[in-house]
């Protein structure tokens, strides 16, 4: 199954992202087009980022490690996270078209682990879909587990030496 998720606009601070009206953690879709929404402010305010993934990571924050890796993996490439939605490719640098709209999936083998699932979304700059794993807490909501989005992919035209 896939589902499109649509936003009007990314936020910016924990304030922003829990006001969305999108801002639904009982639905993995979600949660996961949700992440993708937080790490495009990366390259704007790593911290509010960082403090936005906690809210969607529930009661497991950020670790050391974590906050390391996307420091290495958003250096200079804040495109990548743009890579998910609909109308970015390497060709217009990964300039989504608006609304913002990012089409997440599950497989037959999203669901192996009671309470966890993995859903899948495409990069523009990517041959295969990158995975999001999301654990359901007691009360019903998704949360972010783990985030496999920020591999690199094809770099954008304007960075590209050989385009």
């Amino acid at each position: 199954m896939e589902k499109k998720i649509t936003f009007s606009k990314l936020p910016a601070n924990v304030g922003e992202l829990t006001s969305m009206p999108e801002f639904r953690l009982d639905d993995p879709f979600v949660t996961a087009a949700l992440t993708v929404a937080v790490l495009c402010n990366y390259e704007k305010d790593p911290s509010a980022t960082a403090q936005m993934l906690n809210v969607l990571k529930g009661p497991r924050p950020l670790s050391p490690f974590e906050i390391q890796f996307l420091r290495d993996r958003l250096a200079d490439k804040g495109y990548k996270p743009f890579s998910f939605f609909a109308g970015s490719s390497p060709a217009n640098n990964y300039t989504p078209s608006l609304p913002y709209t990012v089409a997440v999936s599950d497989n037959p083998y999203s669901y192996q682990n009671e309470g966890y699932a993995k859903l899948y979304l495409q990069s523009a700059g990517a041959d295969s879909p990158r995975a999001v794993d999301l654990r359901k807490k007691g009360d019903g909501s998704w949360l972010l587990w783990e985030q496999f989005l920020l591999s690199d992919i094809r770099m954008p035209v304007k960075d590209d030496p050989w385009a």
